[in-house]
């Protein structure tokens, strides 16, 4: 390598020393050539490396120069040969030069002429941006102009009001006025333009709406008219007064008013004929002061009366049993009573017909309660009114004909004496109250709850003053006093279980404290306690069957007399079994309480005594059970009751003979030849049972 570097140095030096001789340039590019071919080829340069060891150098660097002029000789005969070729390749290649010349300055004229495209594409892009945003905004301005504009135009009102026509377009008038009352606000310079037409334009609207719905109320006024069909109409234009109240205040209250005034008048009118009316149908005999629960009945009629009141015939209030009984007036209360056909007087007065209080209660009442719900429910919708508002407004036109009804209620209850028939329309309208509240209607909401609590408490202060003695001959069969209350206070009972009130619970519980009194105080003036024991149990097992028969079995009242007619009945028992067995009950006594204290030894001495008792109930003991039955039957109204007192008289009876068996099978006794005569208690058990009477 080290040679193959001073050869290549060598050759450089050469070509740098001889290149001024170097005439041909062909000389100097053979020189390069040959080094680049023996820098390029390191195998060639090995290989001349390998040759050029023990060579001359220069002798080789001639015989490399000849040749490099031989193959230069050869070149240049290879270029004149390939002379033609040559020139007209330099032809081709300065047409093409020419050729390339041309296009290289139409090139640049259209570079030239894109640059001057590009900017103008630019400036392009430019406006266009800029109008694309100028569009956006007037767009935008037009849609805020456009609607700005369709507010702004007003239309002239030449319908008549009935037609839909004027009812569309008095609501696109309303927009508009609202729309130009939120423009003058913000100051809007058109909104002006057009204020003075739209302000002329809701006076001939207001003006034709008043006289409109003016001739409707006042249509209200004319005789037999059914303010219904109006009132139907005014509805279909309820958006007449809500324009009204938005826009001209005063024009709706004087229409308000004019409704309110000529309404009231019409309701006050129709009820206060109506009720009038209503009282000529009515019965023309009613209980008055002498027909309370304590007063005597110095009319009084027979049992048979009584009972062919009950069931053969309708209730009449002259009889004062009637008076206190509920029969079949109770229905009125029933749903198809209660929402029925209110009465046509003159109807009724053609067919003769007669009618309690209640039933024209209920007939007046239900025509208010309709009228008033369809009243109210009209305001809400018409005058658009709700809650404390609405009532206000139902007041202002109902509250003269409800101040009519309670003023008339009150003068009827101050000269009425027939309970039934105050709290029946007590619950009616307890009734009626709910079905408003169904409806979700808070009118007539009033309260007569007093009503009743003054004539109840009339009846238990008649009671309290009764005098027994001035009621006339005694008899131990139910009082008539007793009756009443049974008949009144299972009605009211039976009636107040749907609707219980406090106030009725408590006045009731008076009235059967004061009830029991007068039955106490009534038996005290029998001499007898058998007869007394026979007045209580009478009048207490008819309150209860009364009471059982139409009010709960739960119920105090029913509770309270059970156990009274229980206790006295007992001791009933025992004072109808002291006559002839009463030596032997307290024998038994007697005995069974020494046999307690351990002290039976006491008795041991009355062998004579028992013998007496033991022979005495033998000979004597079916008698005295058959005239006891007979008794007790003769003595009790109720066959049950009595057959139940008997039953339990000869239940007691083989107690006691049981416990006088159980006396005498004691050590003490068992001496007593008396016992062999004893009567087997099973056969007196199978004995006294066919003593037992079926009823």
């Amino acid at each position: 390598m080290n040679m193959f570097s001073n050869v290549l140095n060598h050759l450089r030096l050469l070509i740098s020393q001889n290149a001024p001789g170097l005439k041909n340039p062909l000389e100097m590019k053979h020189l390069f050539l040959t080094c680049s071919l023996l820098q390029s080829n390191s195998e060639f340069s090995s290989s001349l490396c390998v040759c050029f060891q023990g060579v001359d150098l220069r002798q080789y660097s001639k015989q490399v120069e000849a040749e490099l002029q031989r193959i230069e000789q050869a070149s240049i005969k290879d270029y004149i040969k390939e002379s033609q070729n040559i020139a007209l390749l330099h032809n081709q290649i300065t047409a093409c030069d020419s050729i390339l010349e041309r296009m290289e300055g139409m090139l640049s004229g259209f570079q030239s002429d894109l640059s001057s495209i590009s900017s103008e594409i630019q400036t392009l892009q430019h406006q266009s941006v800029s109008m694309n945003v100028r569009l956006k905004n007037r767009q935008a301005v037009r849609s805020h102009l456009s609607q700005l504009v369709d507010e702004l135009v007003v239309t002239i009102l030449e319908s008549p009001v009935t037609e839909q026509e004027f009812l569309e377009q008095l609501h696109e008038l309303n927009t508009k006025i609202n729309f130009a009352k939120e423009l003058s606000f913000r100051e809007t310079l058109a909104c002006s333009d057009i204020q003075d037409i739209v302000d002329r334009l809701k006076l001939k609207a207001v003006s034709k709406i008043r006289e409109f719905i003016l001739q409707k109320i006042y249509s209200f006024r004319k005789p037999m008219t059914n303010y219904q069909i109006p009132q139907n109409t005014l509805l279909k234009y309820r958006f007449f007064y809500q324009f009204l109240l938005a826009n001209e205040r005063t024009v709706a209250k004087e229409i308000r008013d004019e409704y309110v005034d000529t309404m009231s008048k019409i309701y006050y009118s129709y009820f206060k004929s109506y009720s009038g009316r209503l009282l000529k149908v009515q019965y023309e005999e009613v209980a008055d002061k002498d027909d309370l629960m304590g007063v005597e009945d110095t009319a009084k009629k027979d049992i048979l009366q009584f009972l062919s009141l009950c069931f053969f015939s309708k209730p009449s209030l002259k009889s004062r049993n009637t008076i206190f009984t509920l029969g079949q007036r109770g229905a009125i209360l029933s749903p198809a009573e209660l929402e029925g056909p209110i009465l046509v007087p003159h109807t009724a007065q053609r067919g003769d017909s007669r009618y309690p209080y209640e039933t024209l209660f209920r007939s007046q009442h239900y025509a208010l309660l309709d009228n008033s719900c369809r009243e109210y429910l009209f305001l809400c919708d018409f005058f658009m009114v709700t809650g404390n508002s609405a009532l206000d407004l139902f007041n202002c036109i109902m509250g003269k004909t409800l101040s009519m009804f309670m003023k008339s209620m009150s003068t009827y209850v101050s000269d009425c004496y027939d309970s039934i028939a105050i709290f029946l329309c007590i619950h009616i309208i307890l009734r009626f109250r709910a079905i408003t509240a169904k409806r979700t209607i808070p009118a007539l909401d009033k309260t007569t709850g007093g009503m009743f609590e003054l004539i109840l408490e009339m009846n238990i202060q008649s009671i309290r003053n009764t005098d027994p003695q001035k009621l006339g001959v005694l008899d131990t069969r139910p009082h008539y006093i007793t009756r009443r209350y049974a008949e009144f206070s299972s009605a009211i009972v039976s009636i107040n279980q749907t609707f219980p009130n406090e106030r009725t619970n408590t006045l009731l519980g008076q009235l059967q404290v004061e009830v029991e009194n007068f039955v106490l105080k009534m038996a005290a003036e029998f001499p007898s306690r058998r007869d007394q024991l026979i007045f209580l149990i009478n009048n207490y097992d008819m309150l209860l069957s009364v009471l059982m028969e139409r009010a709960a079995d739960d119920s105090k009242e029913v509770e309270s007399f059970q156990q009274l007619l229980l206790a006295r009945t007992q001791e009933f028992i025992e004072e109808i079994l002291s006559p002839p067995f009463g030596g032997m009950i307290a024998f038994v006594k007697e005995a069974e309480a020494l046999m307690e204290k351990g002290q039976l030894d006491r008795l041991k001495n009355e062998e004579a005594r028992i013998t007496q008792l033991v022979r005495g109930f033998s000979s004597t003991w079916k008698q005295s059970v058959e005239s006891m039955s007979q008794d007790v039957m003769r003595s009790f109204t109720n066959f049950k009751n009595g057959t139940s007192i008997i039953q339990g008289a000869l239940t007691q009876l083989i107690q006691y003979y049981h416990g006088f068996h159980k006396v005498l099978n004691q050590p003490t006794f068992r001496s007593l030849a008396v016992r062999s005569e004893l009567i087997n208690l099973h056969h007196l058990m199978v004995e006294v049972k066919k003593h037992k009477p079926n009823f």
